[in-house]
């Protein structure tokens, strides 16, 4: 194991990320495991944090397995090869999309509600996950946090495998995994406790963030 929970391994994380800290970054976590560990880099960092809400998309005959990943305003990344593998129809994906599609946009309104998308142009941004696995729904929030124009895009994870990494490094200007392993299986078996965080947990971290911000408080 490497990380005790997924607290421990943002403040871990966060050791490697403070020389951005004068940079005035800004946080954006994937919901809803890196949420946990991007509250305690944003905390590190005296950041703001918010949500980037992506959602895989899952093969019809066995959702678990990723073929891509949509993130907001319609973007979206497939991988082809992995679709030519599975023999997917356009009609198959585009099923798999909508439906995909609604739950993300049900995770926005819960997780946002009223607030407007972060304004991010011209922002050192850092992505943050509890891990990498394919790094589909990573290479989604990257393009997607793309057209916002950041002046510089960071992508921290805690763990991830090393082809993954390999193939994600050449889309941000940095990415950031202080376990990249060879040995890689699944995120949660370097995880001492990888319970299911909650859409209440989620909300929680947010609300807290923002009172830190707006106070001022480290």
């Amino acid at each position: 194991m490497l990380y005790a929970d997924r607290l421990d391994a943002g403040r871990k994380l966060a050791q490697l990320l403070l020389r951005y800290r004068d940079a005035e970054p800004f946080v954006l976590a994937l919901p809803r495991g890196g949420v946990v560990v991007g509250s305690e880099i944003a905390r590190a960092l005296d950041a703001p944090l918010d949500v980037l809400v992506v959602r895989k998309l899952g093969a019809p005959m066995n959702p678990e397995f990723g073929f891509g990943a949509i993130a907001p305003e319609g973007v979206r990344y497939v991988d082809h090869h992995t679709v030519q593998m599975l023999g997917l129809t356009p009609q198959e994906i585009d099923d798999v999309v909508g439906t995909e599609s609604a739950e993300l946009n049900r995770r926005v309104r819960l997780y946002r509600g009223n607030r407007p998308e972060p304004e991010i142009r011209g922002k050192s941004v850092i992505l943050v996950d509890d891990g990498l696995a394919t790094g589909g729904t990573a290479r989604a929030a990257i393009r997607y946090a793309r057209t916002a124009v950041p002046r510089q895009l960071i992508l921290a994870v805690p763990v991830a495998p090393t082809d993954t990494v390999s193939r994600l490094r050449e889309e941000v200007d940095e990415l950031i995994c202080p376990a990249v392993r060879s040995d890689f299986s699944a995120i949660g078996a370097w995880y001492q406790d990888f319970e299911q965080t909650t859409d209440e947990e989620v909300l929680e971290l947010l609300a807290a963030s923002r009172v830190r911000v707006q106070s001022g408080a480290r």
